[in-house]
């Protein structure tokens, strides 16, 4: 198998510009080095190579639990420095709204009403972590005008379940018990356990400052139970973007991101990355902007 690194030396930038030799349907190796790919492209009668444009696509970007629309801030300026068009919504129960009793179908009706009011159509919507249960029900709700749907290390329901029944029991009875803790049914995630969980790649400096913007997280949309029948009745493409080094699911005994989550999907495209499930938003966003554009383009 032909490995490619995505990037050129020096400033991280997307599309890299050898990416256009990198056929499709090809894996790289996000570790190894940058470096030149000689591939056997077609050429015009006069010999020289005929080499595709970059696609040019819409994104809806949806965080997940402990975070706001802000998540994805950085992610966002560099798929739009290279023509994309980008979105990134905020939902019920986060972000500057300050009530916690919300439901999981507000939270995605939030979304909902989000690509309506703009009109939206022929988008790549994006669920981080949580945001993949919402992107499940908001899918539902606007088959027709979404393109390709894409799970970044997301959770991927099956019909009947909740969140909390894909953690292992030690990680549910922690939420449980933060969750009586508090005096507005929210879950607040202690340093540590964040550290540990969501930024285990980062250097403790970048953990105590990414912790600054952790809230309170709604608990009840965790732990409701959906129906998703109409999903898995979809026809929409999808894919799933999975980092190796995410440590908030264990690696198998029937826990995961990939395969247990991934493969849930029926067919899917998969791009594998090398960090964990919160840094490389902060620290590496063109790294995560070229994954998520890898996964969402033709």
């Amino acid at each position: 198998m032909l490995f490619v690194f995505p990037y050129s030396s020096g400033k991280y930038q997307i599309p890299n510009p050898n990416y256009r030799f990198i056929p499709q349907g090809q894996y790289y190796n996000p570790y190894s080095e940058p470096s030149w790919a000689w591939w056997h492209y077609p050429q015009d009668f006069g010999g020289s190579y005929r080499l595709p444009a970059p696609q040019r696509l819409t994104f809806v970007l949806v965080h997940g639990a402990w975070a706001d629309s802000h998540f994805w801030d950085d992610v966002a300026e560099v798929l739009r420095s290279h023509g994309n068009t980008v979105h990134a919504p905020e939902y019920a129960g986060h972000g500057s709204d300050p009530n916690k009793n919300v439901t999981h179908a507000m939270i995605s009706k939030s979304v909902v009403d989000y690509i309506k009011h703009l009109n939206l159509h022929d988008f790549i919507l994006v669920g981080h972590s949580f945001g993949g249960t919402v992107i499940q029900k908001v899918a539902e709700q606007v088959p027709d005008r979404i393109k390709r749907l894409v799970f970044w290390d997301a959770f991927v329901l099956k019909d009947g379940e909740s969140l909390v029944d894909q953690l292992p029991p030690p990680t549910r009875q922690g939420f449980e018990a933060l969750r009586k803790m508090s005096n507005d049914d929210t879950i607040m995630l202690p340093f540590e356990t964040f550290r540990a969980m969501f930024v285990n790649t980062a250097s403790t400096e970048d953990a105590k400052h990414f912790y600054t913007s952790v809230a309170p997280e709604p608990a009840k949309p965790l732990f409701e139970k959906l129906d998703l029948k109409a999903f898995y009745a979809l026809p929409t493409p999808k894919s799933y973007v999975y980092f190796y080094q995410d440590n908030v699911l264990p690696q198998g005994e029937g826990y995961g991101w990939h395969p247990h989550m991934s493969t849930r999907l029926g067919l899917f495209r998969l791009i594998v990355g090398d960090g964990d499930h919160f840094t490389d938003t902060r620290t590496r966003p063109a790294y995560l902007a070229q994954k998520i554009y890898d996964a969402s383009r033709d």
